[in-house]
């Protein structure tokens, strides 16, 4: 629930939810000020987005990101900076973007805290990692680091499809192929901005039409088929944060073709936020485990879980931070 909360410069605040101050945010019509945890680092999160020349969905210059979000019929452009006198980031409108309804700033707002996923509490992952022989050096390295996330679902699945069993560098390129040719391009103060592709947009292809992007038949069939469970509301977002717990999340996840437990749980991870969620079999993370133990070898499986043991509920923020060794 969001309460609004006039203040004397007609300004507002807002409670995101019960967990939150009342002034975990500021409205200045055409900016945002987001108060943000002791434990967050405008700088360490800004040097994991900045991880590939390639990213076509916002740009950083000179300490800022910049990225165009759709709220229903209508598009913003913000500006997002590190607010250096207030533990804060400040969010700033474009051009003439700025949502006249509060709502939409109030959701603009939401989309933020989501994407650098502020609401977790990051005090009782430190303390666990801070011994643990896997985790105290990533945490050292990268304190203030969030699991940016993948607000929109729709993204979160497609990136997780367009990466299956390929590099990282070649996962970029094949995301701008399909950002450009099917996403939605915006003009704002003389700069280009793109938005993803949304389900209706590629729900009535088929997979000539994808052709161009030389990729698999698999994978462009593997999009075309979540398109139209989205297109159609077979599957969404509030459907998957309602299932009774993370298995019958990932089940239901892993159901839908070309999905499988890497993918359902990157999701989990990335875009649901669910904490538990840990893609034990990728690869990165067997990578990161041989690097930071000097391992000569990648670990196994089993390994992996004895090393993990102490995790439990922090899965996910062990593997990004972990993650963050490599890229």
């Amino acid at each position: 629930m969001i309460e609004p909360n006039p203040l004397p410069d007609d300004s507002q605040r807002y409670r995101l939810d019960n967990h939150l101050p009342p002034d975990s945010w500021v409205d200045h019509q055409h900016s945002l000020k987001l108060y943000v945890p002791q434990e967050f680092s405008f700088i360490e999160n800004l040097n994991y987005l900045q991880r590939s020349p390639n990213e076509c969905l916002y740009h950083i210059r000179d300490h800022a990101i910049y990225r165009a979000i759709a709220l229903g019929s209508e598009t913003v452009v913000i500006e997002v900076t590190a607010e250096p006198k207030e533990q804060a980031i400040l969010v700033r409108f474009l051009g003439d973007t700025a949502p006249v309804d509060p709502s939409l700033r109030a959701e603009i707002a939401g989309y933020v805290r989501d994407w650098f996923d502020l609401n977790t509490d990051l005090v009782p992952f430190y303390a666990m990692a801070k011994t643990d022989p896997l985790l105290s050096q990533a945490v050292q390295s990268f304190y203030g680091l969030r699991n940016m996330g993948i607000p929109d679902l729709f993204e979160a699945l497609c990136w997780g499809i367009l990466g299956q069993q390929i590099n990282l560098t070649y996962a970029y390129t094949l995301k701008r192929r399909f950002v450009e040719t099917f996403g939605h391009r915006v003009e704002c103060e003389g700069k280009i901005y793109w938005l993803f592709p949304r389900p209706e947009d590629i729900a009535h292809l088929n997979v000539q039409d994808l052709d161009g992007l030389r990729m698999t038949v698999k994978k462009c069939e593997y999009l075309i088929g979540v398109a139209q469970l989205m297109a159609t509301g077979e599957l969404t977002k509030e459907q998957l944060l309602e299932s009774s717990s993370l298995k019958q999340a990932e089940k239901r996840l892993v159901s839908i073709r070309g999905i499988g437990p890497w993918t359902a749980n990157y999701v989990l991870m990335r875009c649901l936020r669910m904490p538990a969620a840990f893609p034990i079999d990728d690869v990165g993370l067997h990578n990161a485990i041989k690097h930071v133990l000097g391992m000569e070898q990648k670990p196994t499986k089993k390994e992996i879980q004895t090393l993990a043991a102490a995790w439990v509920n922090w899965e996910s923020y062990a593997t990004f931070y972990l993650w963050r060794f490599l890229y």
